[in-house]
């Protein structure tokens, strides 16, 4: 198990799609999925912010999420299923901007279908803030990041006058 870096807004990379696992690269995806709990671990104790991490972030660039609220949740080859029309708009934050806050829409709604460490098939009904968090997770799978889901050219605000803002409402 170890920290791994993360990769950071400017990185070609992280545009890059994941494949998919397949069940013969489990143990290996098991290492990655310790490393990704170390990496979103060492990164809250730092910026005291990050509930989840997808492994594009961290340069492996295979199909998996791992999340990271009061349990631990890996998410193998995910897939968004059922999502809502209604639609949500929330400033998102990245552990690969952690300084920029970004607003974007996402749909409130819907269902994400995945395998868990033995391969069985899971799924989870996404409502909210869990809504809002896998579909950005997911985003990074495919190589999209928040910035291109910006609403507006103004969609955008440090995280040191976002929190200032928030002080004031």
């Amino acid at each position: 198990m170890a920290v791994r870096e993360i990769l950071q807004l400017g990185n070609q990379k992280l545009y890059q799609k994941s494949e998919e696992v397949k069940k013969d690269e489990l143990d290996e995806i098991k290492r990655v999925i310790d490393d990704m709990h170390d990496t979103i671990m060492d990164f809250r104790e730092r910026y005291n912010f990050g509930r989840a991490i997808a492994a594009p972030q961290i340069g492996v660039f295979k199909r998996v999420i791992y999340m990271h609220i009061g349990t631990s949740i890996p998410i193998i080859n995910p897939r968004l299923v059922d999502m809502s029309e209604e639609m949500m708009e929330v400033w998102d934050n990245c552990m690969s901007f952690p300084d920029l806050m970004v607003n974007v829409r996402r749909h409130a709604k819907g269902k994400i279908i995945y395998r868990d460490p033995d391969w069985n098939e899971q799924d989870l009904v996404l409502g909210g803030d869990l809504a809002e968090l896998l579909q950005h997770e997911y985003d990074h799978l495919d190589g999209i990041l928040a910035t291109q889901r910006a609403i507006e050219s103004k969609s955008f605000a440090l995280k040191s006058e976002f929190d200032k803002i928030k002080e004031k409402v």
